[in-house]
């Protein structure tokens, strides 16, 4: 087996496992079991002298599937590892890494579908209080923050903005995603005074500044990280007394949710979020019709 094409996979992998850590913010445990099902894909794979996720094929799953069961590996375990390797290639797809999907025609057992977390409308306004906007990286915070809630940009997303990429003067700004794709979000009055006063009294007192095309930068003048935005929201969540695990991820989640919930149809929501498939915007439409039954057995007299 070449050493080689074995490194490689590991490769694709820790990087689908630090897309999880830092896009996500998914916890340790969740990572975990990532890593090991992940772990015990590829050593099937080695086994079957497949060094190259490429030559995986529809029936290489299938065998995968048997040889699990054959193990007595329980039918949770084996769908969790299905769905950890399906994520897997849709990641290194939507990277440009690989090009096929041999799970496109390998179907799951059905388990509990996973909502996504919203954060409610009176915690994000907590939140989006929090940065202290008499220092010039609270002012960043601020304004981090609220393009954040105010577009549902990735995170990855966030740190990849440039100067002339925002439009303040017609409230936009350009937000390139998965695969480069391109797209325009609109920005609400609170997110565009938030960044003016960003470019007007902070940013100028950033080191070398001047010479960078980024929007947000870190207290050294370079681009900030992604990690770095993760801590902030995750800082500012506990100082404004949000306990729940927070992430740049979940405000996505809230604006794409709290958009529905106010009547915002949902290709408008598709194009904002840049998902290509209205499938994966589709999952924010339960999310907003729990809420309305919750409204309904609340207020309806005859619940």
């Amino acid at each position: 087996m070449d050493e080689l094409k074995v490194h490689k996979l590991d490769e694709l992998i820790e990087s689908f496992i630090n897309y999880l850590i830092v896009e996500c913010g998914l916890s340790k445990n969740t990572i975990l079991g990532y890593s090991r099902d992940l772990q015990l894909f590829t050593n099937f794979l080695l086994s079957k002298k497949i060094s190259d996720f490429n030559d995986v094929r529809p029936d290489t799953i299938t065998s995968f599937i048997i040889s699990e069961k054959q193990r007595g590996i329980a039918i949770n375990s084996i769908t969790r590892s299905i769905v950890s390797i399906r994520m897997l290639y849709r990641f290194l797809l939507s990277e440009g890494k690989l090009q096929k999907n041999p799970l496109t025609t390998i179907e799951s057992p059905k388990l509990w579908k996973r909502l996504p977390v919203v954060i409610p409308t009176h915690k994000i306004d907590k939140l989006l209080s929090i940065p202290d906007t008499t220092t010039k990286l609270g002012i960043r915070n601020k304004a981090l923050l609220e393009i954040l809630y105010a577009t549902g940009a990735r995170v990855s997303e966030a740190t990849a903005i440039q100067m002339d990429w925002i439009n303040l003067e017609y409230g936009y700004v350009k937000c390139r995603g998965k695969g480069s794709k391109e797209r325009i979000v609109p920005l609400g009055t609170k997110a565009i005074e938030a960044i003016q006063n960003y470019l007007k009294v902070a940013r100028p007192e950033i080191k070398n500044s001047q010479h960078s095309p980024y929007l947000f930068l870190s207290k050294a003048g370079k681009p900030i990280r992604r990690e770095n935005i993760w801590k902030i929201v995750r800082n500012c969540a506990l100082k404004a007394g949000i306990h729940e695990r927070i992430s740049p991820h979940k405000l996505r989640h809230s604006f794409a949710t709290h958009l529905l919930e106010n009547g915002a149809d949902i290709r408008s929501v598709q194009e904002m979020l840049g998902h290509v498939n209205i499938a994966t915007t589709q999952i924010y439409t339960h999310v907003s019709k729990q809420h309305l039954k919750a409204v309904h057995q609340q207020f309806h007299p005859r619940d």
